[in-house]
């Protein structure tokens, strides 16, 4: 020990100093290698990162594209009915971008109050357990009102919170027109069966009619042929039979007396009227077979350019000067209606057509009837509107046949529809029969149109 009190010095022959380099550099080391260890993690996590950012990215990418593509509506909105999100289809329909929709009210996307009140309505009784296809309409960009089948569901948090709400709708008007189109092409299908039954059950009625007035001509004929040969026979009888009485024989008492018992004189004064009411029956009859001969024969007139101005207006005078009462007809037709085909089978139609209207008006206080013509789709159509009673919803199926009709016995054949039922399938047209919607009887004739 030092005599001066100081401690000796440590610095020579002493193994502190190496030991003291040695645990240095160990500990440099340890740290070299936990900075490697960090580093290796945070590589990792950086690649772990960016895989997820990736995913998250296409994720994101996709969803965008799945609400893109949504023809729905899609509105997602906070607790207190604020929109935070919208898809594409919602700002087609409101002519807004995103951005401006974002943080507005939703019931401000309804049409007018009535509609947003019912919202308030409905969502708020509702909207936890959600609103399911209930119908709304929203006020479009252009200020139009579209109909909207809506869903509403509650967007919940992980705790069952109330975050929001999610409502979906989809656009019925494309629906509706949908319905629409399918109800009209029913109808229509409807339709054109209706009128193939009904040519079928005319092609088969023509057949037997043609039948018939075969079967019938014959008979008739012979008839008529007889009758007219029993009307001069009576003539000659008739002259014989007053040469006879004017005769001296004439006095003797028993021939006056059988004369008395047999009635001659009551004989001979009835049998010209016999005769003519047989001539009169066998005539009609012959007509009624023409007419069933017409009905059913296939026509084979050259076709010719018609005016169905001139058709109707002829036809409309011959009418018009042979009614027993006032009878009033109202033309409204466009300038040179051509067709072609016969001028007088479409005369005998629309004579046809305009005498029983005449009929039909005939109890009221003033008989009118309107014919109105037009072009469409390539045909002359012309309208007869009479203001009669109209035809009975029961008869409309039957106007057409032959041998129907509704006037009184003694009054009709019942065959002026079938035949020109027949003449307009032959001209390439169709008529047809209804009720105008102010009343009356409307029949429709449809033809092709001539080209000038």
């Amino acid at each position: 020990m030092s005599t001066t009190g100081r401690p000796a010095d440590l610095t020579t022959d002493s193994p502190l100093p190496a030991a003291t380099e040695q645990l240095g550099e160990q500990a440099w080391i340890e740290v070299i290698q936990k900075m490697d260890e960090v580093y290796n993690d945070l590589l990792q996590y950086e690649v772990a990162l960016e895989e997820k950012n990736a995913a998250l990215e296409e994720s994101h990418q996709f969803i965008e594209s799945v609400l893109a593509s949504m023809s729905d509506i899609l509105i997602v909105c906070d607790r207190n009915g604020n929109i935070e999100e919208v898809n594409p289809s919602l700002s087609h329909i409101a002519g807004k971008t995103t951005e401006e929709l974002q943080h507005k009210p939703v019931f401000d996307l309804f049409a007018d109050d009535v509609e947003r009140a019912k919202a308030r309505d409905i969502f708020a009784r509702f909207g936890r357990e959600g609103v399911h296809d209930c119908e709304f309409f929203l006020r479009a960009g252009d200020g139009s009102t579209v109909p909207v089948s809506m869903n509403c569901t509650p967007r919940l948090s992980q705790t069952g919170k109330l975050m929001g709400m999610v409502v979906t709708g989809r656009p019925v008007g494309e629906l509706r027109r949908a319905y629409s189109a399918l109800r009209q092409a029913h109808d229509d299908l409807k339709r054109t069966q209706g009128q193939l039954l009904h040519a079928e059950k005319m092609v088969s009625l023509g057949r037997l009619v043609a039948g018939v007035a075969h079967e019938l001509n014959n008979p008739i004929s012979f008839v008529l042929g007889n009758v007219l040969s029993l009307q001069r026979y009576a003539g000659r009888l008739d002259a014989y039979l007053n040469a006879v009485h004017a005769s001296p024989a004439a006095a003797d008492a028993g021939l006056q007396a059988m004369r008395g018992e047999l009635r001659i004189d009551r004989i001979v004064a009835d049998m010209p009227q016999l005769i003519d009411g047989m001539i009169e029956g066998a005539e009609r009859t012959r007509d009624i077979v023409d007419a069933l001969k017409r009905f059913s024969a296939v026509d084979k007139m050259q076709p010719e350019q018609v005016s169905l101005n001139e058709v109707v207006e002829r036809s409309m005078r011959w009418v018009v000067q042979s009614a027993a009462s006032k009878f009033a007809v109202d033309l409204d037709l466009p300038a040179d209606l051509r067709c072609s085909g016969s001028s007088g089978q479409l005369q005998q139609v629309v004579m046809n057509l305009i005498q029983n209207a005449c009929d039909a008006t005939a109890n009221q206080p003033r008989a009118t009837l309107r014919i109105v013509g037009s072009r469409a789709d390539g045909m002359a159509v012309l309208r007869f509107i009479d203001n009669g009673p109209g035809i009975a919803a029961d008869y409309l199926d039957r106007l057409f046949e032959p041998f129907f009709t509704t006037k009184p016995v003694g009054q009709g054949t019942g065959l002026g529809l079938s035949i020109s039922y027949g003449i307009v399938e032959r001209h390439g047209g169709h008529l047809t029969a209804g009720n105008a919607p102010d009343g009356g009887a409307e029949f429709v004739l449809a033809l092709p149109l001539e080209s000038l």
